[in-house]
């Protein structure tokens, strides 16, 4: 909440110092295109610790202000990251308007990793709602990835799709070998709301395998980076699936430890989202079909 308020402030700041009719003059751009790239830096960190809203209600401003600057590249990368808490808030039509806007901006200023990494983007909103064949979606990912070798956590998410991929066609050596190659980037960036998400998929992707140590052992990694970055939603996400794991194991009071913990943190984050606490109900209850 201080950060959108800290963005309205802001902005107030901007009418009242800019209100003349002339020009603005180069510093005031570059002030303003340097805020929203501190801004985009910090609505990612939201995503990646599932503060949808919030991320959704600065991105909405930090769009604003990179079309006041009519900077192309940053219009694209903004659109895309707010596509992705569109996404995550169930408004998925608008998502996908969000990342068709961010491949056209990558088309006018010309920079083709950008482009890739919009296509990249649109492909995972497609795997997650189901909208394509899961091969074609792979062979785009695999396609488009070869252009994209600047920035690290763009190749990383790039990663990450193939994987997501991978795993859904059941090739689940090939999945784990690809969510490493993103957890390796994301080691080295120091970027540890990204390795929380690559330990959260490869732990699901031992669970595949029938291989509930390494599963659990996986979720311990990604618990253990969740609380010290204080990313709630991850924990309560990875809780889960450990009860899932658990349950698999003929583990019951492990997994209806790990399940009521679960609850116990989305009750603390006070999440309104009856489909959300009805399902870990039904697992602790044991009602999963």
């Amino acid at each position: 909440m201080n950060k959108i308020i800290y963005v309205f402030m802001f902005l107030i700041a901007l009418v009242f110092t800019s209100c003349s009719t002339k020009p603005k003059v180069t510093e005031d751009i570059y002030n303003l295109r340097v805020f929203a790239e501190r801004g985009l830096e910090s609505a990612n960190k939201e995503i990646a610790q599932g503060n949808f809203r919030t991320a959704d209600s600065l991105l909405s401003e930090y769009k604003r202000l990179a079309i006041l600057v009519d900077d192309p590249s940053l219009i694209a990368r903004v659109c895309l990251s707010y596509g992705n808490a569109l996404f995550y808030l169930g408004k998925r039509e608008d998502a996908f308007e969000q990342w068709d806007e961010a491949e056209r901006e990558a088309k006018r200023a010309d920079n083709a990793e950008l482009l890739s990494v919009s296509r990249i983007y649109r492909a995972r909103g497609n795997l997650m709602s189901e909208k394509a064949d899961i091969k074609a979606i792979l062979e785009e990912a695999e396609k488009e990835s070869k252009n994209i070798k600047k920035d690290p956590f763009f190749v990383a998410y790039s990663w990450q799709v193939r994987g997501l991929a991978q795993r859904a066609l059941g090739n689940l050596d090939a999945a784990e070998e690809a969510m490493r190659k993103s957890l390796a980037i994301h080691e080295r960036q120091r970027s540890l709301e990204n390795c929380s998400f690559d330990w959260y998929t490869i732990a699901s992707i031992h669970s595949l395998k029938k291989e509930n140590e390494k599963a659990i052992k996986a979720l311990e990694k990604a618990i253990e980076i969740d609380r010290r970055i204080e990313n709630s939603w991850g924990l309560a996400a990875s809780y889960r699936a450990m009860g899932d794991v658990y349950r698999n194991d003929k583990k019951e009071d492990k997994a209806l430890e790990a399940y009521n913990r679960a609850k116990s943190i989305y009750i603390a984050l006070k999440i309104d989202d009856k489909v959300l606490l009805g399902d870990i109900e039904k697992r602790i209850r044991n009602d999963i079909k």
